[in-house]
């Protein structure tokens, strides 16, 4: 049993009927509802839970709190008809994530916590934390839009940053299972929606910024978007930011914590004199990685100067991280080898197929990510750009024409195949995308079925070639009316292998992605 004060002492309330009790949980679904719980009302998009406090009451909830506060106000009499507590809150999700923490004991007080926001990179970088934390001896969690990690099982997330009640459970985990540290990734969402708030992270870092989840269901516009992502500024002892971006000084405006480093082209923590590399059909970069301690160069197999960006951002917290933890111990060595050891599911993710042509998946699936990703892979001068992409149906049919028009412009051949077709017709969405790519002169092919669309590529793959299958990622599985069939582009890969005999590089593959093959 939990005393209520003690649940809610991190967050502003009144008693509007009722004293100090004890509960058994705390809930927000009006499914969970169990005897003596304290109900928490949330206001969400399709249902608003203030209007089923009778109802909670009934199932047995011993204590309810709200902050709509007429809703609450009204449902005083019966309340103290029932004898149940009934408190007004300034914020129900802050209560929800204060109530959360106290649940599971405040779990991220006994971990170094990293918060990474930004449009694009947060896979990447908690990924790169995560990888070089472990290599200086740091055991870490991590939670992302790809994977929850506890320090012994993973489970696929639902949401980038998850509600407080599930974030608060994993750290708890990560705490039994003997974490030391814990990296997250922070969408504005997730900031808007107060899931991780209720403690304070050690340390925050932004990556980068630009329009992106715009629209009635999401941000109303650029500047409720940007304002968002700040708040982690607000909740954070360290502030580490790209002083490269355009909306650096937006982002810090207001904060409340230490900010200390900056990284960049001219930032605390900087690079010069980047190199591409291209090494046995991996693509990488090389540059001079410059502390105030020393100036090193540094080889990091991941393309693109933005690699270099999340490579930056990633030594900020690990850096941090480590002089928490490991005071006096010189472990720059260690975070490098841990970046290079990092696997990062579906982005930029370089498959060992050959060492003549490299070929990658990565989850481009829109305009603006297909776009930088190729103008990234073009520095590179491959010897053909190969885009294998479909869209996915029941979304905006800008994006397919968009999509067409971009890959057609830069790519040397598309490949263009099935995504994810929902509720429509595969054809119809492949139709839409060659009517964006027939704007330009690029070629093309079309091929429904992914698998062969896969086999195309591979069979046709020309020395120095860089083949990019794009807009899956991370994803193992292929939406049909409404169905998630199982469909990993791994095992895809590994198929067509093994059915052209290649058992060297099926070999390579296996070793590379161990029990994928079930």
């Amino acid at each position: 049993m939990f005393e209520l004060n003690e649940m809610l002492k991190n967050c502003e309330y009144e008693s509007v009927y009722g004293d100090n009790v004890y509960v058994s949980d705390a809930v927000c679904d009006t499914r969970k509802v169990k005897e003596n719980c304290l109900f928490i009302c949330i206001k969400g998009s399709g249902f608003d839970a203030h209007d089923a406090i009778n109802e909670v009451i009934d199932k047995g909830a011993a204590a309810v709190i709200g902050d709509d506060e007429k809703k609450i106000r009204a449902a005083k009499e019966y309340a103290s008809l029932c004898g149940v507590t009934l408190l007004l809150c300034r914020d129900s999700r802050a209560a929800a994530a204060a109530a959360a923490c106290a649940r599971m004991g405040n779990p991220a007080e006994k971990l170094f916590t990293i918060g990474v926001t930004g449009t694009k990179g947060k896979s990447t970088t908690v990924c790169l934390i995560r990888s070089a934390l472990e290599e200086c001896g740091i055991k870490t969690g991590l939670v992302g839009t790809i994977e929850i990690y506890d320090g012994k099982t993973s489970e696929e997330s639902v949401n980038t940053t998850p509600d407080a009640f599930k974030l608060q459970e994993a750290f708890a985990r990560m705490v039994e299972n003997g974490c030391q540290a814990a990296v997250m990734e922070v969408s504005s969402q997730g900031l808007m929606m107060k899931r991780a708030a209720g403690f304070m992270f050690d340390v925050g870092i932004f990556t980068n910024l630009s329009p992106d989840h715009i629209g009635p269901n999401e941000h109303k516009d650029f500047d409720d978007y940007l304002n968002c992502k700040k708040l982690l500024f607000r909740q954070c002892r360290t502030g580490c930011y790209n002083a490269d971006d355009e909306y650096a000084e937006r982002m810090m405006e207001g904060n409340t914590c230490e900010v200390t480093e900056g990284f960049g082209r001219n930032g605390d923590i900087s690079y010069s004199e980047e190199k591409m590399l291209t090494e046995g059909g991996k693509l990488g970069v090389s540059f001079m990685l410059k502390t105030a301690a020393f100036c090193e160069r540094v080889n990091f197999m991941q393309p693109g100067t933005f690699s270099i960006y999340n490579a930056l951002a990633a030594y900020a917290g690990v850096s941090a991280a480590a002089a928490a933890l490991k005071p006096g111990e010189a472990l720059e060595q260690k975070i490098f080898d841990g970046f290079n050891k990092a696997k990062v599911k579906g982005r930029i993710e370089m498959l060992p197929v050959s060492e003549d042509y490299t070929m990658m998946i990565d989850y481009a699936h829109n305009a603006m990510a297909l776009k930088s990703l190729l103008t990234t892979i073009k520095e590179y001068e491959p010897g053909r750009l190969v885009t294998l992409f479909g869209c996915g149906g029941n979304r905006a049919k800008s994006r397919r024409y968009e999509m067409g028009e971009e890959s057609g412009k830069l790519s040397d051949l598309t490949v263009i195949t099935s995504d994810n077709p929902r509720n429509e017709e595969p054809m119809d969405i492949i139709a839409d995308i060659v009517s964006g790519i027939e704007k330009t002169d690029g070629k093309y092919v079309t091929i429904p079925d992914r698998k062969e669309a896969i086999r195309y590529c591979y069979e046709n793959a020309q020395k120095g070639d860089v083949i990019i299958l794009a807009g899956k990622g991370h994803e193992d599985y292929q939406e049909i009316r409404g169905i998630k069939h199982h469909m990993d582009e791994r095992e895809l890969v590994m198929e067509v292998l093994e059915e052209a005999g290649d058992t060297e590089a099926l070999a390579r593959m296996e070793k590379r992605y161990p029990g994928v093959r079930k």
